[in-house]
Order: C-alpha cells, then sequence, then structure tokens
C-alpha cells in the first residue's frame, strides 16, 4: 500500500459509498486518537504534497485566467490528470510584477522557487493595449519588441548593461497578450538570486529608432487590472517521478472505469462482508474532501477527489475480472490447496494509477499549478 493510501486510511473513519475525510470529528474525536497522532497525520500528508506548513489564507483573490486555464486543460473537474504528457515537467507558477511600474521595466519575486528544481521554461507575459483613441493614427503599422536581462555591471566583467532575450515584430494596432520566452534570464537568476535586477522592454520602429511609447502600450501593475497584469509563468520539474504503476497507464482514462460501484451496491457489498460473506476484489469510493481538512482557503481546485481504495478477497480461483498477475495466480493455488503453510491468499491492490493536479496560492500570493503522481486508484487487481 502507498504512503498516501495509509494516510487516507488513518485520516478516514469508516469506508462508505462516499466517504467522508475529515479530521475533526469521526475518527479524529479526542476519545479515539490522540492529539499527537492527528497531528502527525496531517503533518504526513501536507508531505505527500510537497509542503511543510499549508500556505497563509490572503483573503478571497482570483487566480490568473492563464493558469485557470491550463488547469482544465491538462486535469477533468475532480482534478485528475487528462493525459501524463500534456504538461511539460510537474509545476507550473505563476508571479505578478512586483515594481507595479508605469515604464516598461518588471521584476519578479522567484524565492518560493526550491534551487534543487529544474528549470524548464519561462515566459513573460504582457497584455498590449490598444493605442489612444485620442491619438493621431502612427504612420508605423508593426514595431520591434525587444526583452533584455537587466545585468549587474559590477559582478560581470562587460560594459553592456542589458542582454537580449527574445525580439520580434508584433502589429501596432494589435492588443491581448503577447509572451516571450525568457528562460535563459531565470536560470541565471536562480545561480545567483543577487543577479535579479529584473527585465527591460524596448519599442523599436522597423528601422531601429525608438518608438513613441504613447502608441504602444503594455498594462502595468498600478494602473491596470490584475486579470492584465504583467506575469512570469514558470515551468518547472521538482524531480519527483511516477511509479510503474502510472508509467504503463495509457493517456485516456476512458479505458478504465472510474465511477465505481453505486452507492446501492457498495452499502450491499460492505453489509454482506459484515454478514461474513467475502467480497472479491473490487474498487471503492475514497472521496478526499479538502474543505473538510481545513485547506478550501489556499486549494482553488479541485475541491475534493475521488482518490479510490481497493477491498475484498483474491480467493482461488482467480479470474480475469480481478486482473492477477501469474504470481497471484500460482500463490492463490498454493494457498487453496495448502501446498506449503503460511502462504496467504493474494492481497487486492491498485494495478494502475493516475495523477491529480492541484492549483493553489502559496504563501506568497502565487498561483501554483502542481503534479501529484500515484494519488488515484485506477483499478484494481490481485496481486
Amino acid at each position: 500500500m502507498s504512503d498516501i493510501n495509509k494516510i487516507f486510511a488513518t485520516l478516514l473513519c469508516t469506508v462508505a459509498a462516499r466517504p467522508s475525510f475529515s479530521y475533526l470529528e469521526n475518527h479524529f474525536a479526542p476519545e479515539n486518537e490522540s492529539v499527537k497522532v492527528r497531528s502527525a497525520a496531517i503533518k504526513r500528508l501536507l508531505e505527500v504534497f510537497g509542503m511543510e506548513d499549508p500556505p497563509a489564507i490572503h483573503g478571497h483573490k482570483q487566480p490568473p485566467q492563464y493558469m485557470l486555464d491550463l488547469y482544465n486543460t491538462v486535469a477533468d473537474v475532480d482534478g485528475v490528470t487528462k493525459d501524463p504528457y500534456l504538461l511539460e515537467g510537474n509545476t507550473v507558477r505563476s508571479f505578478f510584477d512586483k515594481m507595479r511600474s508605469e515604464q516598461v521595466e518588471f521584476r519578479f519575486n522567484l524565492s518560493t522557487v526550491a534551487r534543487t528544481e529544474k528549470i524548464l521554461t519561462a515566459e513573460l507575459h504582457l497584455f498590449k493595449l490598444r493605442p489612444q483613441a485620442s491619438l493621431p493614427i502612427s504612420r508605423h503599422h508593426f514595431c520591434q519588441v525587444s526583452v533584455f536581462q537587466l545585468l549587474d555591471m559590477a559582478k560581470i566583467n562587460n560594459t553592456q548593461q542589458k542582454k537580449l532575450l527574445s525580439s520580434r515584430l508584433m502589429p501596432v494596432h494589435s492588443a491581448g497578450w503577447e509572451v516571450f520566452t525568457i528562460t535563459q534570464a531565470v536560470r541565471s537568476w536562480m545561480a545567483d538570486d543577487g543577479s535579479n535586477l529584473g527585465l527591460h522592454v524596448v519599442v523599436r520602429t522597423l528601422g531601429g529608432s525608438q518608438m513613441d511609447m504613447k502608441h504602444i502600450r503594455f498594462a502595468s501593475g498600478r494602473s491596470h487590472h490584475q486579470s492584465k497584469q504583467p506575469m512570469l509563468v514558470l515551468f518547472t520539474d521538482d524531480g519527483r517521478h511516477s511509479t510503474a504503476l502510472e508509467r504503463t497507464a495509457t493517456s485516456s482514462l476512458l479505458q478504465v472505469p472510474m465511477s465505481g460501484p453505486s452507492s446501492r451496491s457498495a452499502r450491499s457489498l460492505e453489509s454482506s462482508e459484515e454478514e461474513g460473506v467475502s467480497m472479491s476484489c473490487q474498487r471503492l469510493p475514497l472521496y478526499v474532501d479538502f474543505e473538510e481538512i481545513g485547506w478550501s482557503g489556499w486549494i482553488v481546485s479541485p475541491r475534493g477527489y475521488n482518490a479510490y481504495h481497493c477491498k475484498g478477497s483474491c480467493s482461488f480461483p482467480l479470474g480475469q475480472n480481478m486482473r492477477p498477475t501469474n504470481h497471484a495466480t500460482v500463490q492463490s493455488i498454493i494457498n487453496a490447496l495448502k501446498l506449503i503453510k503460511g502462504i496467504e491468499m493474494p492481497c487486492c491492490v491498485p494495478d494502475k494509477l493516475f495523477s491529480i493536479n492541484l492549483l493553489y496560492f502559496d504563501d506568497d500570493e502565487n498561483v501554483v499549478l502542481k503534479q501529484y503522481n500515484d494519488m488515484v486508484a485506477g483499478s484494481c487487481g490481485c496481486h
């Protein structure tokens, strides 16, 4: 059984058709569990999600639309990954400009990114505004927009004050999001955080002369709505890897029935087991409700998810519906024939695991999309 399933088993009081994940009631009542055990269980659950403490709650804030759209692209309504190859790496963070300058200079605080994370791609997202209607129409239809990394001349043996990162043409009269790749700069900042002096955007005509910034405007953090603020989007890999179970899963979850038994059948199966009738190995619901454990204040999506769990016997003879391994089949035969003393029946365990995605606010109010491996039992089998 994986660590996450062990924790769920500790935290849950009973498994019904849709068991509740509550640490304040039932199983965690003072007469049943000590405060020490309760605290240790929650601490271990945070470790599964790669955290030491829950992020501070800063009141209701709206995540960037880009992050919401990205989450909906890679995850279904329950947060389960649609396709493990859709996301580059396993972590995406969005950072708002900390300078809040009216000028075309931007700076982002990356202190929440661990130095052990591999920087895959970094993007500067700028919202280009239309030229003011009161201004005369510019005779230029296109402009050259370049993004530079500002350099610390005291640390480098170079007379250049900035380094070109990205440059391209764009229509003067267009409006909307423009994205520039700045991976090289972010990698240097992570190697030396003191070198993070920010970015500078330069706009020139096709002839190379400085463009009148009244005709080319980008939304700033000071004067425009949060939905249009300058933003850095960072794709990283924190080094966690999926188990072989998830790596062998197909890219589509449609091949695995994810609904599980109905509420009535789940209840009847459990009541039958209580009466002494052993049910065969199968997958049953195990719902994790983030609101009930007090995490809804910082988790944007999902509100919870069905982790599922495996339950039932793997007695002889093992049918193909039990998805047995050859080893499990042989073990069940040895157990049934009692050829060797002390050989138990095979165990009912997950034989396919899927990842889930969390969209949440960190301590610095940055929005993070993180993918966690091996969180959902896709199917069960006898092993």
